[in-house]
């Protein structure tokens, strides 16, 4: 059977009960124990409702030990509204722009307690639909690739442009990503025309052969001018030299941009942990492309990646967890000027015209007629 201090606590609230136990005491010149008997409570609960306020105070901590400083949270609110990565990505994200490191249930309850909504881009029915089937995909069976205009005026500061006009700095960058592994390959050149961009191509692809990849490789384009630009005679000709290696290039439709999601999010990555800090260091050509190498090496190697199926791994990691035999020298891709290449050993179809005994070269180097890796297990006794 309930008191009647609860029952009055219940039905009109904590006020209401501290009210009547002063009333009771005040009737009984102030003794505990007869008010306590009266409303069937301990005795500190009178005490309590005589002494103390007669609203409830707060519960929360006074002083919180480990609170995050204000300013910190903001940091942590800002970029999380401005990027729309959730509390695991947003960590990691944090500590590579700021050198911040934080805890992941830290972040996420920043998150929560601000109430910051994650940035979900769906299809017209509210389906999430992926690229690829990345958990099938094999590695460096799809490349996204793509250049870019370094002077990107809407991203860089003025000063990091103006650097890079001032010192006759490279001007476009190609880029070639793989799907499964977010491995990533980068030439550099003052002009964009599509023999640089059919050279990086075979230059990239030839590269991958030589490091063990055997797979079909499909080579995914924008419609630029650095490419065929639509021209399905340029496409069938590019085509005809790349099947020697058992590989494709095939175009995006027009305004499908999102289909070159991969390429182009690594060029926002290129704006914010590469042009942004280390252009403006650079004074001349040598060492921006040695800043470059780094920066391709960090990608590679030791920075972590959250997309589809990465689990915050490096590409390297990514591709030691899958259990191929590529060579891991394939992360050895130097990061060289599309200029120098053709002037030292010429377009990519010269290197092509120059070999004589092109069939017997693939058959050696089992380019075109290989099985594919299967994985098996030995049973021991």
């Amino acid at each position: 059977m309930s008191s009647l201090y609860h029952k009055i606590k219940m039905e009109s609230g904590a006020k209401a009960a501290r009210v009547l136990a002063r009333e009771i005491l005040e009737r009984n010149n102030g003794d505990v124990s007869k008010a306590a008997d009266i409303l069937r409570v301990s005795r500190f609960t009178v005490r309590r409702a005589r002494d103390g306020n007669l609203e409830d105070e707060s519960k929360a901590p006074k002083n919180i030990k480990n609170k995050t400083p204000f300013n910190l949270e903001s940091v942590v609110v800002e970029e999380g509204k401005k990027t729309g990565y959730r509390y695991r990505r947003l960590t990691n994200y944090i500590y590579r722009k700021y050198g911040i490191r934080l805890n992941e249930n830290t972040v996420k309850a920043i998150l929560k307690r601000n109430e910051v909504k994650r940035k979900r881009i769906r299809s017209k029915n509210g389906n999430v639909r992926h690229l690829y089937d990345y958990e099938h995909l094999e590695p460096f069976a799809e490349l996204q690739v793509d250049t870019k205009y370094v002077i990107d005026e809407k991203t860089l500061p003025e000063d990091v442009c103006g650097h890079i006009r001032k010192h006759n700095l490279p001007l476009f960058e190609f880029n070639a990503i793989d799907a499964k592994t977010r491995s990533r390959f980068t030439a550099y050149s003052y002009e964009l025309n599509s023999t640089f961009g059919f050279s990086f191509i075979m230059f990239v692809v030839m590269w991958l052969r030589l490091n063990g990849v055997k797979v079909h490789i499909r080579i995914r384009v924008d419609n630029g001018s650095e490419f065929f630009r639509g021209s399905e005679r340029k496409k069938e000709e590019w085509n005809r030299y790349l099947s020697l290696f058992d590989a494709e290039v095939y175009a995006i439709p027009p305004k499908a941009k999102h289909l070159q999601a991969l390429v182009e999010n690594s060029h926002r990555h290129d704006d914010e942990s590469f042009l942004i800090i280390h252009a403006i260091r650079a004074m001349n050509k040598e060492m921006f492309l040695n800043k470059a190498q780094r920066w391709q090496d960090t990608w590679n190697i030791a920075r972590s990646s959250f997309g589809i199926g990465m689990n915050g791994l490096s590409p390297m990691e990514k591709l030691k967890s899958l259990n191929t035999l590529i060579n891991l020298n394939i992360y050895s891709f130097p990061v060289l000027l599309m200029e120098d290449i053709l002037r030292t050993a010429g377009t990519g179809v010269e290197w092509l015209s120059r070999l004589n005994y092109l069939k017997e070269l693939i058959d050696m180097l089992k380019l075109r007629k290989s099985g594919k890796y299967v994985r098996t297990t030995c049973h021991t006794q």
